[in-house]
């Protein structure tokens, strides 16, 4: 019987993406059952509320992990986003750093690549990222402000789905 301990590093780091992919599926399904039976207007609300509240939860943890204090600036964001659940499974990039100011995008997105494939239209997540990327930002450090520079349903170009700035106060 083969045991967590046992397995090489590139099975961990396959199984972690595994995980990722079943996090992200199990939101999507509870999304949409929320908007089957409540409309999409309040599913995108409790949506915001979730992750209000998870993406502090996963900084902190994430924080925990890399010994991280509270108060670290964008050198620390910038770390911390590349532990997130999303960085196992979507295509994110730092285009811009600097001690005081850095630029984030998601390059390739699971939940809109899906949709792509079925010719459906982006999934309109801007209101739902603003809480998740604010509260994110601020738990790393709250001198963070967060603001964005495009995210469904506004447009952007086909290198991106979504893109986010990040400033110290």
């Amino acid at each position: 019987m083969i045991e967590p301990k046992d397995l090489s590093k590139k099975d961990l780091l396959d199984m972690l993406a595994d995980a990722a992919k079943n996090w992200l599926a199990h939101d999507g399904l509870w999304f949409q059952a929320v908007e089957k039976r409540f409309g999409m207007d309040s599913a995108t609300e409790l949506d915001g509320e979730a992750w209000k509240k998870f993406t502090q939860i996963e900084a902190q943890r994430i924080m925990k992990r890399l010994n991280m204090e509270p108060g670290g600036g964008i050198p620390a964001l910038t770390q911390a986003l590349k532990f997130r659940l999303y960085a196992y499974i979507n295509k994110q990039t730092v285009v811009e750093a600097s001690e005081e100011h850095c630029v984030f995008r998601m390059d390739n997105c699971r939940v809109q690549e899906a949709r792509k494939r079925k010719n459906l239209p982006d999934f309109p997540c801007k209101s739902v990222g603003i809480l998740e990327y604010t509260y994110f930002a601020k738990t790393i450090d709250p001198r963070i402000e967060t603001k964005c520079i495009a995210c469904p349903p506004d447009p952007h170009p086909e290198e991106y789905y979504c893109c986010w700035e990040f400033k110290i106060k």
